[in-house]
């Protein structure tokens, strides 16, 4: 289960489980990159946005150094942030300066907007008001189209979005000419998104899913029917928290800089049958109709992305 890997759109071999490092503490993610691609993991998340991309590169060159890996061996994902969705060259090139990389595997779009590339802060710019600094007459088709020509520098073999709903999506797939390789989305059972799956899987789109989970604290870890199935198999939570994407055919991010945890979530990967999955997706069809669905993580930008439970 660890190797398993998925073909993407663009020929690439994208690894089924990977290494988030969104919200690492600083000063442990350079060790948990290495301590990941000891234990077997190919994948490591980054993004801009998150700070920390010069650690996961100090992680990465002692990984190299070490001949835990080669380069060609592990797929680096990383993302343009939201202040550069004009300017996606030089959030790339920013990126692979702190990652001390010539070129990532896949480069996403973080989120589709564009907050203030000339504002108060590089990240997350603020008005004197406090709220987000975001120009709201931009198109995040034009941020695709940035995109699409950074594919001959050569500097990202594919290139995806992140955060995309079926709506924007549906905006987005008229205008492309490469079809996003991925679309990374928050998924669990809480938050099955089955309409942005089931479009993806319609167009060739491969799903990444993050805070499996839940996000921070696991809430999803004490869900009455994920217990039973953990139970079932004499396993833990997450770890069953975590197979729910394999059966359903994408590619999970698990997030830990604990070496044993990073070790437990890749060795304990489990074979979910048709009736787990189905008693999963029974409680995911049950928050649905209840309005009860759950999204842990959507920041304040005060846009409307699409999201059902969101609009």
């Amino acid at each position: 289960m660890a190797t398993k890997t998925y073909k993407l759109n663009n020929g690439l071999d994208i690894p089924a489980i990977g290494l988030g490092t969104w919200q690492s503490a600083p000063g442990a993610v350079r060790q948990a990159v290495v301590e990941a691609l000891r234990a077997g993991y190919r994948l490591i998340d980054c993004a801009y946005c998150y700070g920390n991309e010069d650690e996961v590169g100090q992680g990465l060159a002692d990984a190299f150094s070490q001949g835990i890996v080669k380069r060609e061996e592990v797929f680096v994902v990383t993302k343009v942030w939201a202040t550069y969705t004009t300017r996606c060259a030089l959030g790339l090139e920013k990126s692979l300066k702190s990652l001390g990389l010539e070129y990532v595997d896949l480069l996403l779009v973080h989120w589709p907007l564009l907050m203030n590339p000339e504002g108060n802060d590089d990240r997350f710019p603020k008005l004197p008001n406090g709220e987000r600094d975001i120009i709201r007459s931009h198109n995040h088709v034009d941020t695709w189209k940035q995109m699409e020509q950074l594919l001959a520098l050569g500097k990202t073999k594919g290139i995806g979005v992140s955060n995309y709903s079926k709506r924007y999506l549906e905006q987005l797939l008229p205008h492309a000419t490469v079809i996003p390789a991925v679309n990374q989305i928050e998924n669990h059972p809480a938050l099955p998104q089955q309409e942005i799956v089931d479009l993806c899987k319609e167009k060739g789109i491969h799903i990444m899913a993050y805070s499996p989970l839940g996000s921070t604290g696991g809430p999803m870890l004490t869900a009455e029917p994920v217990v039973q199935v953990a139970e079932k198999h004499g396993a833990k939570p997450a770890a069953v928290l975590l197979s729910y994407h394999l059966a359903r055919g994408s590619t999970v991010i698990a997030k830990s800089v604990t070496p044993e945890r990073i070790r437990e979530n890749i060795d304990t990967l489990l074979e979910l049958d048709a009736e787990d999955m189905q008693k999963l997706n029974d409680y995911s069809a049950q928050l649905t109709r209840e309005g009860k669905l759950q999204r842990f993580v959507y920041p304040p930008f005060g846009v409307d992305f699409g999201f059902p439970d969101k609009s």
